[in-house]
């Protein structure tokens, strides 16, 4: 036996290689690592790396920076960082505590752009980081939601290091070790900041380090936990999981984005998920670290159907959720309570203006959608002042008496009774009409200006003080309220949603503050052109304030709004009643040329190369969705010209043409 074979067999302490491994992971190293594993660790190399995410956790945890610093000998090298755009607006909590914004995100490259970069550093060498199990779990969670394997490097956690070397060091932030070590800090919550501090870290107790440890593998199992970790009890539908479950077959998933339905034996649908990556999104719910769920003990067959975009995946989850109201899907779809809307129903006497997580239904204005709930609630707070718009809530209850805000004439007061409703309607549509036609924020301050202006000329100088203070404080809302400050129905507009990849485009009709159709680009102009003007004929009545958007159509318009809101540049075109074939050639011209040189395929292709025919799927298989038993509605197995005509919009009826009283 050679002496590195024995050195694999037996190592410091008489203990097996594997063994001391599997005291600090469950599942074993790829043969490759073996060598990395044997390697000094004088003379190893390490990849110090720090994530920041956006403060969600679970699958709504997204990455927003990664810094790495290169290690080698107890000195730093080579450094490295990038920003990462996320699906998902940042919280305003997130970007106080991490300093990055928005913006910085948005402008951000994509996962696809930056993770082979990091792959490409860990190939090799040892993974290095402060609470390393956070740091693994977000890269390996990102990796596999663009279809990328994920390394599996050895990791060292620079907090148990100092727990095992540091013994009387108690308190074991990055912080405290190192104002401990003498290690001067910056900068603090930023990757590549805290990555060169942990590495600092590193380099000050790679001597005791050495000392303790010949191997990387000694120094792994000097890390470990001393105490065994209790064994949790599996559960039912984790045993059923893991060991009574037939094997699913996913190699014919492909890495597109869509959705993907898991079946039990008899076609019925246990679950719906979507995924940019239908593939790697379906194989990680039976990854051993997924959190259990009921149905996985009863999935026989996964199928799937893709699509050209983020957002095509998104709407078509939502629909077949509805559609087929399957038990593994307790919520219908995650709502980001960061995301409020203005909105004010037309159906009710005396309408209102207020702020709520969800579209309005029925007729009504819907401004949004927003971030900042304070914020939002007092620039309604604002509008209602300016305008003399009711405070009170939607009940209107007789007064014998103005409220506090009539004495001050910041509202007409239609509670006592003696408001003529044409008065207050005309002060509404005066306030919702800023909205309603773009640049609603130099709209509504002109406004003001013209107010104050205005009083100033009439020599009522109280006034016109009180409305220089509103404005500048409306114009602070304003620069602070992030979102988008428009009337949904505002504008038709026809929006095309990239392809991670391949340069391919999913096309949306949004008409009336309304998807109305949606689906792959069409290749030839004059289908584009026809589902257009088809598109057109159900907007409202020119000149009409609001728009009438059914109520189970309400979640729709939120996924929509809520990523147009996430993804600014996102390519649309206003639609005008009867756009020019020009105009609309030249628009989808432009994205295929700034987007891949790869022709849009036609809406009536294949969705992918890996289908098989309707029918075609089986128990332990993957294939394209096909008519299933168990739904009372069959699926097209191939996508049609208009897909939203295969799962129809639900309360896709006419809408109510009546006019705003005036």
């Amino acid at each position: 036996m050679s002496v590195a074979a024995a050195h694999f067999m037996s190592g410091a302490g008489g203990r097996p290689l594997h063994a001391r491994v599997h005291a600090v992971r469950r599942w074993a190293y790829h043969r490759r690592d073996v060598e990395l594993l044997e390697q000094p660790v004088a003379t190893a190399e390490f990849l110090v790396v720090d994530t920041e995410t956006n403060g969600l956790g679970g699958d709504a945890c997204e990455l927003t920076e990664v810094g790495t610093v290169l290690v080698g000998g107890g000195e730093l090298h080579d450094r490295w960082a990038s920003l990462v755009r996320t699906a998902m607006p940042l919280g305003r909590g997130i970007q106080y505590f991490t300093g990055i914004t928005q913006q910085m995100v948005d402008q951000a490259p994509s996962l696809e752009a930056v993770l082979p970069l990091v792959d490409r550093g860990l190939r090799g060498r040892v993974m290095v980081a402060h609470n390393a199990a956070f740091d693994r779990r977000v890269l390996r969670q990102s990796f596999e939601r663009i279809g990328l394997e994920w390394p599996d490097p050895p990791v060292l956690c620079t907090a148990a290091l100092a727990r095992t070397l540091l013994p009387l060091q108690r308190v074991r932030r990055l912080e405290a070790l190192a104002d401990a070590l003498s290690i001067e800090v910056a900068l603090v919550h930023r990757a590549l900041a805290d990555a060169e501090t942990c590495a600092r870290v590193l380099c000050a107790l790679f001597a005791r380090l050495c000392a303790n440890a010949v191997s990387i593998a000694d120094a792994i199992a000097l890390l470990a936990p001393r105490r065994p970790r209790r064994a949790r009890t599996k559960t039912r539908s984790t045993a059923a999981r893991r060991g009574g479950l037939p094997e699913l077959d996913f190699a014919d998933l492909p890495r597109d984005p869509g959705v993907y339905l898991f079946r039990d034996h008899a076609g019925a649908t246990l679950y719906v998920g979507k995924s940019i990556s239908i593939g790697s999104r379906a194989r990680a719910h039976f990854a051993p670290s997924a959190p259990p769920a009921d149905w996985t003990a009863h999935a026989s067959i996964v199928d799937y159907r893709t699509t050209r975009s983020e957002l095509g995946a998104l709407v078509l989850e939502n629909r077949l959720i509805k559609q087929l109201r399957p038990p593994g899907n307790v919520r219908l779809t995650r709502r980001d309570d960061r995301l409020v809307y203005i909105r004010c129903r037309l159906d009710i006497p005396y309408p209102i203006l207020e702020v709520a997580s969800e579209p309005a239904a029925g007729h009504a204005v819907t401004i949004g959608p927003l971030r900042g709930r304070r914020l939002a609630q007092e620039l309604v707070e604002q509008l209602d002042s300016l305008f003399g718009l009711r405070h009170c809530g939607r009940r209107l209850r007789r007064r014998e008496h103005p409220s506090a805000y009539g004495q001050m004439g910041r509202c007409l007061s239609p509670c006592l009774g003696d408001l003529d409703p044409n008065l207050y309607r005309r002060r509404l549509d005066e306030a919702l009409w800023l909205f309603a036609h773009g640049d609603s924020a130099r709209r509504l301050l002109d406004r003001v200006e013209a107010q104050m202006r205005a009083a100033a000329a009439e020599q009522r100088y109280e006034r016109a003080l009180w409305l220089r203070r509103r404005w500048r404080r409306v114009q602070t809302i304003i620069r602070r309220l992030g979102g988008v400050l428009e009337a949904t129905h505002a504008r038709p507009r026809l929006v095309l949603a990239p392809h991670p990849t391949d340069g391919s485009f999913d096309a949306f009709w949004l008409i009336g503050g309304r998807l109305v159709d949606w689906g792959p680009l069409p290749a030839q102009p004059d289908e584009l052109e026809r589902r257009t003007l088809a598109a057109l004929t159900r907007a409202g009545r020119p000149g009409e304030l609001g728009a009438h958007v059914p109520p189970a159509e309400v979640d729709e318009l939120r996924i929509v709004a809520t990523y147009l809101a996430s993804h600014p540049d996102s390519p649309q075109l206003v639609l005008e009643r009867r756009p020019e074939p020009d105009v609309l050639r030249a628009f989808v011209a432009a994205q295929l040329a700034n987007g891949s040189s790869t022709t849009v395929a036609p809406a009536s292709s294949s969705p992918t190369a890996t289908a098989v025919r309707a029918g075609a799927s089986r128990r332990t298989s993957a294939s394209a969705i096909g008519p299933s038993l168990g739904d009372t509605a069959a699926l097209l197995t191939r996508p049609t010209t208009r897909p939203s005509s295969v799962i129809p919009s639900p309360g896709a009826a006419a809408a109510d043409s009546s006019s705003p009283r005036r």
